[in-house]
């Protein structure tokens, strides 16, 4: 499993502090622990499938979860889903309720027979492939009211950020450094040890 990027997170999800803009679409079919991460949470989530649900399909399905900056459930889930294809991450200045309707908007789509399908947008898997083939209109439809996207990386220890500008996606890739300065670490102290016997 992959060192989740912590150190990098953090700010990009909750820039200046930020405590009330910062949001995750989990998937609950990617693993029976979502479903039951969310409900012991205690964080405000909304499922993006309406009516009454059977118990079965509530837990397989997808959530819109508030992530406020100092709710301490806010880093677990960092901790727990990132690298595991648990969801995506956005940032939004729009209202839950607006959020919700947006998305929902987004779970149908039509092949070119015209048959509907679900479509896992909220996959980080999906999402990362999904955005960099999206024209002008596409984008404008996905993103909606969300300032960025911040989904991991292939191997789950970098962060893809994805940003809608005037039609165009920009992309942003950060790897973590903490691998990188333990090896620095693990290097110096080899010369060392090898400076010392000779």
């Amino acid at each position: 499993m992959a060192e989740v990027p912590i150190e990098q997170l953090t700010p990009r999800l909750w820039p200046r502090g930020d405590d009330e803009h910062t949001y995750a679409l989990l998937d609950g079919a990617r693993d029976p622990a979502v479903h039951a991460w969310i409900t012991s949470s205690g964080l405000a989530s909304r499922c993006l499938y309406i009516g009454e649900l059977d118990p079965a399909l509530a837990r397989v399905a997808p959530y819109l979860v508030r992530l406020p900056r100092t709710a301490p459930a806010s880093r677990a889930l960092l901790e727990r889903a990132w690298g595991e294809a648990w969801g995506v991450f956005f940032r939004s200045t729009a209202t839950m309720e607006a959020l919700h309707r947006h998305f929902r908007r987004l779970l149908r789509v039509q092949d070119e027979r015209g048959v509907r399908m679900l479509f896992r947008f909220y996959d980080p898997r999906v999402l990362r492939v999904y955005l960099p083939t999206c024209f002008a209109g596409e984008l404008e439809q996905v993103f909606g009211p969300v300032e960025f996207f911040a989904v991991e990386s292939e191997d789950g220890a970098g962060i893809l950020e994805f940003r809608n500008q005037r039609g165009a996606l920009v992309h942003d890739e950060l790897r973590s450094t903490k691998r990188l300065n333990w090896l620095g670490d693990y290097l110096r102290k080899s010369r060392e040890e090898d400076a010392g016997k000779s």
